[in-house]
């Protein structure tokens, strides 16, 4: 009997150890916060129904930095959201332009804004489109009888009238401690000048080819130095919050739900949180684009394809991310992640209530007013947007003035290629 129990467990261990062998890990990697917690639950679902795979997500805060690593040490995740120029020209993609069971379904500009330009072909897919630009609170604008602005002067002036009028309120709140959002900034303000003057396809051109004579990143008058000095005035004039460089953006959120911020720059993907710290926020919330800053320029927002995801060519998991991300896809997952995020869906057969009523109609207005621009996606690879808002953070710290500041980037960018 004895030696029977003891070839039983025997084979139960053997059996064990062969199911957890037989178990294909993949690795999702991914820098979105707001995602986390929906994405673990639509993964647990993914991993329980589907025995022998099993997903595990990594969050990073660095994600763009913290990809490199991986890259240089052969430690690639499977899936991943960051996307750089550099590492398509790489190869360290996968080619995903035959996956016509998500393109077929995808609105067709999203495809072309996840084309790759030099090659035509697609090596991420995005599930949503977003927009960016400054959330402000209607409530205190209509008190103090504000319009939003489209110039820099206008936009200074209401700043100001906020700091008058509400002494305890911060005008423009900047959560300077998360480097992706100051280098967000560059991507919407400087970067999204360079894009509404130079056309979209010929300031991408400019940017692959390091075009310094278009791009003009180091000039004393240039779009880069004006947007540092611009930045430094609000601060020494107390019109962004004191604590820039230590807020973050539960901070953030925090002070604008409670009317202690009547501004701050981000995208859709800030609306759930904002929704979620305050449901009675709803029809308080207002949409305005950047406004124009240089001479002879527009104001701009942000319409651009959001949440991507791309599968790395060295991975031994394919077929295994590619039953992942389809299920990650389906409408019903689609429609929960929308609605989550607060960001319209890409795909056509996804029908989500993703905003309040009012702030959807005002969306659409700001796209339809204002010149819409998309991500910087041709960035060098050895400068991430979060080295940029790094160097943002050491601006605002006062190791810059506007001019050398301007030339640090330019210098930082050239060496990033």
């Amino acid at each position: 009997m004895k030696k029977a129990l003891a070839l039983v467990l025997a084979l139960a261990l053997c059996l064990t150890a062969m199911t957890a062998v037989a178990d294909t890990k993949v690795n999702f990697f991914t820098g979105k916060i707001e995602t986390i917690d929906l994405l673990n639950g639509i993964i647990d679902e993914f991993n329980a129904a589907n025995p022998g795979i099993v997903v595990e997500q990594e969050y990073q805060n660095d994600a763009s930095s913290i990809i490199k690593v991986k890259f240089a040490s052969g430690e690639v995740p499977d899936i991943m959201t960051t996307y750089e120029q550099e590492f398509v020209d790489q190869g360290k993609y996968l080619d995903l332009s035959a996956m016509n069971e998500w393109w077929d379904r995808l609105v067709p500009s999203m495809r072309d804004n996840c084309t790759d330009l030099k090659t035509g072909k697609q090596f991420r897919v995005c599930t949503n489109m977003t927009m960016a630009g400054f959330f402000y609170n209607k409530e205190i604008f209509a008190k103090l009888g504000l319009t939003t602005a489209t110039t820099w002067d206008e936009f200074v002036s209401n700043l100001k009238t906020i700091k008058e009028q509400m002494p305890d309120v911060t005008p423009w709140f900047i959560f300077g401690k998360e480097a992706w959002h100051l280098g967000h900034l560059i991507e919407f303000i400087p970067h999204g000048y360079l894009k509404q003057t130079l056309g979209a396809l010929e300031c991408k051109k400019a940017m692959l080819a390091n075009d310094s004579a278009k791009l003009n990143f180091g000039a004393a008058d240039g779009a880069m130095a004006v947007f540092a000095q611009n930045l430094l005035d609000l601060q020494a004039n107390g019109l962004i919050n004191e604590d820039v460089l230590t807020a973050t953006s539960d901070n953030c959120v925090e002070a604008f739900v409670t009317g202690k911020a009547a501004m701050f720059s981000n995208g859709m993907w800030a609306l759930s949180g904002l929704l979620e710290a305050n449901p009675d926020m709803a029809d308080k919330i207002g949409f305005a684009p950047y406004p124009a800053y240089m001479p002879d320029s527009k104001p701009v927002v942000l319409c651009a394809e959001d949440s991507g995801y791309s599968i790395s060519a060295t991975s031994q998991n394919v077929d295994a991310a590619k039953a992942f991300l389809t299920y990650l896809f389906s409408a019903d997952n689609q429609k929960k992640y929308s609605e989550a995020l607060g960001s319209p869906s890409a795909f056509t057969d996804v029908d989500a209530n993703w905003a309040p009523a009012g702030f959807a109609a005002e969306v659409k207005d700001v796209l339809n007013s204002a010149v819409n621009i998309g991500f910087t996606n041709e960035k060098p690879a050895g400068f991430s947007g979060d080295d940029a808002g790094r160097m943002v953070q050491d601006l605002l710290a006062g190791t810059y003035d506007a001019q050398s500041f301007a030339k640090a980037y330019e210098k930082a960018w050239n060496e990033g290629f």
